[in-house]
């Protein structure tokens, strides 16, 4: 006797996440961007669907993405979502981290793309930033900054455990470390 066993039906499917998505409140003030999207992969296929569920409430039915593919491992042509094709077409002289969508009734909206890998802090501060109505700020300024801003809370934090690995060592205020021989001051009775 011989079994057959659907492999396909007998696996469990796990509930998809919602997008992390961010997007500016509708005001009259115009911005370069619409808001931000954080996806949790490099996958196109799989995360597209999301997104466009995402936004069908409050934009409508996207039917077209433009990326820049440089940040995606694969570009497909169409992805299937809620029900529709969602056509993927790419230019390279788009910003490598914006995702332009476009629907034929209500328009055109450009996000900002959270890489994947970012923490979640600083993926929270892109977000809100991105979702500031009427601002001038592009893609890239808003990665700029925040690389610089990241790049700041890393070397405080640096400072601090220079401080507990010194046992509290006196610093200048030119941030250099003084000796023990700068203490106690002059004048000073502190031992």
């Amino acid at each position: 006797m011989t079994a057959t066993i659907d492999r396909a039906a007998s696996r469990v499917q796990a509930p998809s996440l919602p997008a992390r998505l961010s997007l500016t409140p509708k005001t009259t003030l115009a911005g370069r961007l619409d808001g931000a999207w954080w996806p949790r992969s490099r996958d196109l296929t799989a995360e597209l669907p999301l997104l466009a569920d995402a936004l069908e409430e409050p934009w409508g039915r996207v039917t077209r993405v433009t990326v820049n593919p440089t940040r995606w491992p694969l570009v497909p042509h169409t992805v299937p979502a809620g029900g529709n094709n969602l056509h993927v077409g790419w230019f390279t002289e788009q910003h490598p981290d914006t995702l332009i969508l476009l629907s034929y009734t209500v328009g055109r909206w450009d996000l900002l793309v959270i890489p994947p890998e970012t923490e979640p802090a600083a993926a929270a501060r892109l977000m809100a930033a991105a979702a500031i109505p009427g601002s001038v700020l592009t893609a890239g300024d808003l990665l700029a900054n925040e690389a610089t801003i990241g790049r700041g809370l890393r070397d405080s934090r640096s400072r601090v455990d220079d401080w507990e690995a010194e046992g509290g060592a006196c610093m200048s205020p030119f941030g250099n470390l003084l000796g023990s021989r700068a203490l106690p001051l002059p004048g000073s009775t502190w031992r």
